[in-house]
């Protein structure tokens, strides 16, 4: 996720950070802001026959509950695969959905929930039998016994009209969460740390990581977009296909009168751009994505997915979702070069964030902190500006910013994804860096990367990968930038061994 100029923190990715790293002292200036009809299946393929979940095994996961949004998602279902059939009518506001999915449960159970906003059910089944589900309170309970480890398909029926649900943060470019319905009749969607489940039923957790299928059917003249890999258009439905698993919060959908450009990233990587009318200052930028995809893979390995390209939508801020970055067209108000660094930000998150997912929301850092990490090397590399100043402007904005807001490793549930996450982390890992010098710290971010590809990861994990990967035991100096109130001291920059 990203800031807009409009935080009330103004963290970096909008910041006036270039004046800063160009000093030659070392001390940072004072941190300065810029200013229907039945949809049809979503499946490109058919359910095969024998052991029909063994197709969906890439999306086996091992669900936690998460500890900071206890209420959202659950520990005893892991969702396999979700084919989702959306059908929009912008006239009437009204969503028409089939959701299928191949759920895993984990333990015996009387029955079972998933995250639901109060859509009308037409039907729904549990293995093609009629089965009775309630929708109270943002969760549809399926009153069917489960066995642990034996596997079911759940197809739900739905229409109506969605709506969001708050977002538990302070930040001033916080919005609602979930499907919104814009003045025009549109679509669009950011859903970080949950609300896929304002538009279908969701295990809406990052630990359950799944695969999709996704159809969208609109009007003549209209758009369909979301996450995953274009997999062609037959007549008005539009269909997307992931077969990297995704957590739900990454998952996107937009509907629109779109226009669309095409490129190609590194290696023939395709890209999507999809943009509106108002939108066209924004394309140059957007077309710029293969240089910053090319710049990332030098740091941090190949791109990870088998497409990418970005969806702009009525927001103020932006979201790595996978595959298909949402950005807001407000984002761009703020001028190309802040819009540029936004790209850059978004597209790093699909390495630390999409590939590399965190369990729970207590390790947001582990997101955040790379992401915007690869964006201040990016930036400091583009303006040829000092580490000095870039040291200096870390350890000036980390103090402020653990004041405020406490350390990036015990975030508060009522202030979501503020500055601390971000920058914080991303001062740890430039100290890590001076520690282990940059050949050794790149080489580890790229391992990072690309040795835990689609898995979901801890703390506790990363510092034994750190710990493994140097030969030095960085405990200590991790858990201190992660739960210190202070800044941990300059000095264990020195500690070289």
């Amino acid at each position: 996720m990203a800031y807009t100029v409009s935080s009330v923190n103004r963290p970096l990715l909008y910041a006036v950070l270039v004046p800063a790293l160009l000093m030659t002292g070392c001390t940072a200036e004072p941190f300065t802001p810029t200013s229907p009809a039945s949809p049809v299946s979503a499946s490109a393929t058919p359910t095969p026959t024998g052991d029909a979940y063994a197709a969906w095994q890439a999306g086996r996961s091992t669900p936690v509950a998460d500890p900071i949004y206890p209420e959202r998602g659950t520990d005893a279902l892991d969702v396999l695969h979700y084919d989702l059939a959306l059908d929009w009518s912008p006239s009437t506001r009204v969503l028409t959905g089939t959701a299928t999915l191949q759920v895993r449960p984990t333990k015996d159970a009387a029955s079972f929930s998933l995250d639901f906003k109060p859509y009308d059910i037409d039907s729904l089944t549990v293995d093609g039998a009629p089965a009775t589900g309630k929708v109270a309170k943002e969760k549809l309970t399926v009153a069917t016994p489960v066995t642990a480890d034996s596997p079911f398909t759940l197809v739900v029926a739905y229409h109506g009209r969605p709506t969001t649900t708050p977002m538990p943060s302070k930040r001033s470019d916080s919005a609602p969460l979930g499907l919104t319905v814009g003045k025009d009749g549109g679509l669009w969607t950011m859903q970080e740390p949950y609300g896929a489940f304002t538009w279908y039923p969701a295990n809406d957790q990052p630990s359950d990581e799944a695969l999709y299928d996704i159809a969208v059917t609109v009007p003549k003249g209209w758009s369909g977009i979301a996450s995953g890999t274009p997999m062609g258009q037959d007549g008005d439905t539009f269909r997307y296909q992931s077969t990297d698993p995704v957590a739900s919060y990454l998952t996107t959908l937009a509907v629109g009168k779109y226009k669309k450009a095409a490129g190609k990233g590194p290696h023939g990587l395709p890209l999507t751009y999809w943009y509106r009318p108002g939108d066209k200052g924004a394309l140059p930028v957007l077309k710029q994505s293969p240089k910053y995809l090319a710049w990332l893979e030098k740091k941090f390995g190949p791109y990870p997915f088998p497409s990418g390209g970005v969806v702009m939508v009525d927001s103020e801020s932006g979201m790595e979702t996978q595959q298909m970055i949402t950005l807001g067209s407000a984002v761009f108000s703020y001028g190309a070069d802040q819009f540029e660094l936004d790209v850059v930000h978004e597209y790093a998150h699909q390495w630390f964030g999409d590939a590399v997912t965190p369990a729970d929301w207590r390790d947001l850092w582990l997101n955040e902190a790379w992401a915007q990490y690869a964006q201040l090397v990016y930036q400091k590399e583009t303006a040829h500006a000092t580490d000095a100043a870039l040291d200096a402007w870390l350890r000036q904005s980390d103090s402020a910013l653990r004041k405020e807001f406490g350390p990036p490793g015990h975030p508060r549930p009522s202030e979501f994804a503020m500055s601390n996450v971000y920058i914080c982390g991303a001062a740890m890992l430039r100290q890590l860096q001076s520690v282990i010098g940059d050949k050794k710290f790149f080489a580890l971010a790229r391992d990072w990367a690309q040795d835990h590809r689609n898995t979901q990861q801890t703390r506790a994990s990363f510092t034994a990968f750190v710990n493994e990967q140097t030969g030095q035991d960085f405990t200590a100096f991790i858990d201190a930038w992660l739960d210190s109130p202070t800044t941990p001291p300059k000095s264990l920059k020195d500690r070289r061994r």
